[in-house]
């Protein structure tokens, strides 16, 4: 897959991924190394919906990406639904570290399936520079179950982060679902128009 970074801002295809998992398994931390190449230990946790933009060129299509990064407390599950509607992958993690978060995983894609419709998952299993509570193998073979595909990744060590993005991106892409293309602002189309015609 052909990639390279878009500083335009016209781009043709829009594409809308959430990050989803308890908090503190590294979800802005994720989003963050992937959309500045930055990581910073001292990461406030996210409260409601924060945003990252990454434009690429990827086979010679022109591609917006939109991160939604949500709250992973039980009280903002209910606004983090709110964002399912329009999502064409999710990136659903765990912190290796953490047996609760990974336990947590079958009610997160519950929630999934249950507001949205064939999106793509992957499964992410974060923070593999510290000591792992959660082996390899059960990740693998509960990924398998589900019928996800599933990677490990660093955050902190820049491990797997942009196989993780790359890969989720390129399979929304080969799906062939229909991405949004990225609509005018008004200042725009204002712009575009013949002179005196957005005054009538």
């Amino acid at each position: 897959m052909a990639v390279s970074a878009q500083g335009e801002q016209n781009s043709k295809e829009t594409i809308k991924l959430l990050m989803l998992g308890d908090s503190g398994v590294g979800k802005s931390c994720l989003m963050i190394r992937f959309t500045k190449s930055t990581f910073s230990s001292q990461m406030m946790g996210t409260t409601g919906i924060d945003m990252g933009v990454k434009e690429m060129i990827i086979n010679d299509r022109t591609v917006k990406i939109q991160i939604w990064d949500t709250a992973g407390q039980e009280r903002f599950h209910s606004i983090a639904r709110t964002y399912y509607q329009g999502a064409h992958g999710i990136i659903l993690a765990y912190d290796v570290n953490d047996r609760t978060s990974f336990n947590n995983i079958p009610v997160w894609l519950e929630d999934i399936r249950k507001y949205t419709n064939s999106v793509n998952i992957l499964l992410v299993g974060n923070k593999i520079d510290l000591k792992k509570v959660v082996s390899d193998t059960e990740a693998k073979d509960f990924a398998q179950s589900a019928s996800i595909p599933f990677i490990l990744t660093s955050a902190k060590n820049d491990e797997n982060v942009q196989e993780a993005f790359f890969n989720l991106i390129k399979t929304i892409l080969d799906s062939g679902i229909a991405i949004k293309p990225k609509t005018k602002s008004l200042k725009d189309r204002k712009n575009s128009c013949k002179k005196g015609c957005c005054s009538k």
